[in-house]
């Protein structure tokens, strides 16, 4: 199936398990993405098709006929669309979890709340978002299962191992401010305790290499053809990435945060101490200056990196980053 057809599939899953009301086949054509451009033939012979497709894998599409209204009105009742309740063991949970965060990052997200706000925009009610906006949310809980992909170089990287095209990005080694331009045949993109890293062959060393991705710099550009990268026959990406070249050695970061403020940050800081001017300083333990990094520029204005200085430049380069 073509990337256009699952992704109109999908818009006109979630048109029709959100609107309130039944929609016509008009409204369907002007809310869903894929249908807007072909004319009245061509679109009646591809919504039959679609409905069909949809009804063959199990998807329930009602027909509700208003005897004022011309022509019959379409919906899928979320109560037949829905499962029953399930139960998941954590690591199930977590592995849904993962999926979730990956699908928020994929552009088929996109396109599925821009079908949304076509719905609003026509005056149609909807109910509350669908799809990817609810994913990780477990039982109608207050509790989101996340994996952090907020490295910028994902999304590339992703892309680039599902068409099996070669990458080149600008990457910054362990323990040094020096930055190399890699150029890498990408196998994987893995999550290991919370990081990411792309598995791959650097062509620049002619060896299997991994990079963390919080360590690519700038953007990731794609090089030549789809399908130009062969992945080899039984590598083991896990294994791979058992041996990232990057220390784990703990180290203990002193950060100024300012009184009221950050209670998750206290909560795991080793010590602190009131401070001056409605400041208090603590003492954060971390391994990974860019995973901190991106912890401390979240909080924004109310805390401030003192040391040690990669850690404190890590952060000035995130917020540099935001700026640009």
């Amino acid at each position: 199936m073509s990337r256009r057809k699952t992704e109109r599939l999908l818009n006109l899953v979630i048109c029709l398990l959100a609107t309130r009301r039944p929609l016509s086949a008009e409204q369907i054509r002007q809310a869903v993405p894929g249908y807007d451009r072909d004319g009245d033939e061509a679109f009646q012979r591809m919504f039959e098709r679609d409905k069909n497709e949809l009804r063959e894998i199990g998807i329930p599409i009602d027909v509700v006929r208003d005897p004022w209204e011309d022509e019959p009105g379409y919906r899928i009742e979320r109560e037949s669309y829905e499962l029953p309740e399930i139960t998941l063991e954590p690591d199930e949970a977590a592995v849904l979890g993962l999926a979730a965060q990956v699908w928020q990052r994929a552009s088929l997200a996109e396109a599925a709340s821009g079908a949304l706000l076509k719905l609003r925009a026509g005056g149609v009610a909807t109910e509350q978002p669908v799809g990817p906006s609810m994913g990780g949310v477990m039982g109608g809980g207050a509790l989101e299962l996340r994996v952090d992909t907020r490295d910028p170089a994902f999304p590339a990287l992703w892309d680039a191992v599902r068409d099996r095209r070669v990458v080149r990005f600008d990457y910054r080694s362990a323990g040094s401010e020096s930055v190399r331009a890699r150029t890498v045949e990408p196998w994987g993109v893995v999550s290991r305790n919370g990081r990411w890293y792309v598995a791959g062959f650097d062509r620049d060393r002619q060896a299997p290499r991994v990079f963390r991705l919080s360590r690519v710099t700038g953007q990731v550009t794609v090089m030549g053809r789809p399908g130009a990268v062969e992945v080899p026959e039984g590598v083991d990406l896990r294994g791979m990435v058992g041996f990232p070249d990057d220390s784990t050695d703990e180290r203990v970061a002193v950060v100024r945060v300012r009184q009221g403020t950050c209670e998750g940050l206290r909560q795991l800081a080793s010590a602190v101490r009131t401070g001056e001017a409605g400041w208090d300083e603590a003492d954060l333990p971390f391994t990974d200056p860019e995973r901190l990094a991106g912890w401390m520029a979240s909080l924004g204005a109310d805390v401030e990196v003192v040391g040690p200085p990669d850690a404190r430049e890590a952060v000035i380069r995130r917020l540099k980053g935001a700026m640009a």
